[in-house]
Parts: C-alpha cells; structure tokens; sequence
C-alpha cells in the first residue's frame, strides 16, 4: 500500500472481478509535444518537435483481441499477470497487463494504464514495480514495450524508468485508427 496525497494505493493482482473497471480506465492523452520519425537506409532518428494545437489521442476500443483478458486470469502460476491499483472506495485506477515469453527470456509490458485524474502520482512506476518483480521472479533477461511515437509523456516516463529505445516497425498501425503512428519499441535489462 501506498499513500499519495492523502489517498491509499493498494497493489495487488487483477482478479476476474476487476476486468469491466480494467476495461473503463480510460488511457487517452494530450501532448504538446510528439516524437517525429526520420527513416534512412541506415536507421532512423527521433526529433521531439511542437504540436499545436496540443494533440488529444484517444485510444479505440480493444483492437487487439483479448491478451489482456487472458492475463487477468491467469492468475499466479502462469507467465501473464495483470496488476491493479485500488484508490478510494476500492476503485481500480490503473492496470499493468504483462506477459513472459521463456524462450528469449522478455518480460513483455502488453498494457499500462492510469486512469487521468491519478497520473502523477507514482501509479505507473509502482505497476511498473510489480512487473519487475514478476520479470526476475520468472528469471527475465529483459523488460521490453511498445509505444507510438505521439505518445511523448509515456516515452519521456519509460525513459525515466531505465528503458531506451530499441526498435521501429513503421508498418505496425496500418490500416488501424492508428495510421500514420510509427511503433517505437523500448527494452531495458531486468534489474
């Protein structure tokens, strides 16, 4: 348990019980900024540029079919789990979702969301924490994400976090409500 502002943050696994609050957290931003991609024969660079005015994302509904569900109810013995933090009157107010692959050894951060009137407060980072825990609890080599490249505050907080960036699939949001998005992809060691 955690308390911020006057507010007690438990963290526990998702229960079954737990998936329609998971499903309502709403993961929409704003940025003033996004992360604009320049591809070369030889790689590709990231250039921070302004937007204005600010650029408001709001994510469709699940595209992607249902590894979340699975990882709420795998529970404590298999290799996805799904972590929640409880605020004020046991309302769940975030949700990292992940999953562990034995045959490279990468603990796979599938979702991480805090709902907008809790962001700020360390939410993400303690989610995040518990990944972790799961990754050397499985014997991970690495920690690795996906994340478009408008999604500036997530890129600068995972940077935060000891991630770096790793990769780019340009054709990842095609022919998604995504398009014209480029996937960057970030990894760090498991501490």
């Amino acid at each position: 348990m955690t308390t911020i502002n006057d507010t007690t943050y438990e963290y526990r696994i998702a229960r079954p019980e737990d998936t329609g609050a998971i499903e309502a957290i709403d993961g929409s931003f704003s940025t003033s900024t996004v992360f604009e991609v320049a591809v070369s024969e030889d790689g590709f660079a990231l250039r921070e540029v302004p937007v204005d005015p600010p650029l408001v994302k709001v994510f469709p509904e699940d595209e992607g079919g249902d590894e979340e569900d699975d990882a709420e109810t795998d529970g404590e013995g298999g290799d996805s789990r799904t972590y929640v933090a409880v605020g004020a009157a046991r309302a769940v107010v975030g949700f990292a979702a992940v999953s562990y692959s034995p045959w490279n050894r990468r603990l796979t951060i599938e979702d991480i969301e805090v709902a907008a009137d809790h962001r700020g407060r360390g939410i993400g980072r303690a989610l995040m924490g518990h990944a972790l825990d799961f990754a050397r609890e499985r014997g991970a080599g690495h920690v690795w994400l996906e994340v478009t490249n408008v999604n500036a505050p997530a890129i600068h907080a995972y940077r935060r976090m000891g991630f770096s960036l790793c990769g780019l699939d340009t054709a990842l949001y095609l022919g998604t409500e995504s398009e014209g998005e480029q996937a960057l992809y970030m990894s760090m060691p498991c501490p």
